[in-house]
């Protein structure tokens, strides 16, 4: 059910600010992405280092207001925030041993 749940969420993600259709969905792509963002770091500022996974959900709610960066980071923190207002963080249990 979760991996499941995680697929809608990134196909979301990627119809809302990529304009695709469904129909071009990859699941292992989805998949794919999935295993990056659990050991995605933030590159700077007071979070430099933590898991994107890990940052606290105001805050990435906050950085979505305001406007994500461009390219991968961007697109990392677009998908962590999907997941974290979705209820989907235990999607990342068995993929950050020992978070």
């Amino acid at each position: 059910m979760i991996y499941y749940s995680a697929n809608v969420v990134v196909r979301l993600y990627h119809t809302r600010h990529y304009h695709m259709n469904s129909s071009s969905f990859d699941p292992q792509q989805a998949r794919e992405e999935l295993l990056k963002l659990a050991s995605y770091r933030m590159p700077y500022g007071k979070y430099a280092g933590k898991l994107l996974i890990e940052l606290p959900e105001p805050y990435v709610v906050w950085y979505h207001s305001k406007g994500l960066p461009a390219g991968e980071l961007g697109r990392m923190l677009g998908l962590t925030y999907e997941i974290k207002v979705n209820g989907l963080e235990p999607l990342f249990d068995p993929l950050t041993p020992g978070r």
